[in-house]
């Protein structure tokens, strides 16, 4: 579970497509998952979580399903719980921040700006 620093202090949960779900938050290293000491269950859980990331877009059209905002802020609730989850089960040995989804936001934001021009 290296990364480019000298010693890993803080870690940050984040969801992406084909990467692991946590990041070093200083040199913004993707770090193994299975590197971490936590529970089977909490891993299988982060795992599940970050699995669907991005479930409120339709990947065929590169549009936002129906109700895309309400899944984006259902995936960042549970990320927002698993990540005190991590930080409870590592017991302070590293920094953990919850970077949650805004990908719905900016879709929306990007289509507003395209219908006003």
């Amino acid at each position: 579970m290296l990364c480019n620093c000298k010693q890993l202090k803080s870690i940050k949960l984040e969801a992406d497509i084909g990467a692991e779900p946590i990041w070093c938050l200083e040199c913004g290293y993707n770090l193994d998952l299975d590197g971490l000491r936590i529970t089977d269950d909490l891993l299988r859980e982060i795992e599940h979580w970050s699995s669907i990331y991005g479930e409120w877009i339709d990947w065929d059209s590169d549009t936002l399903k129906p109700n895309a905002s309400e899944l984006e802020y259902k995936h960042n609730s549970i990320g927002e719980n698993l990540a005190n989850k991590l930080a409870a089960q590592l017991n302070g040995k590293y920094k953990i921040k919850f970077s949650p989804s805004s990908i719905a936001r900016k879709y929306l934001e990007h289509f507003r700006e395209l219908r006003s021009k």
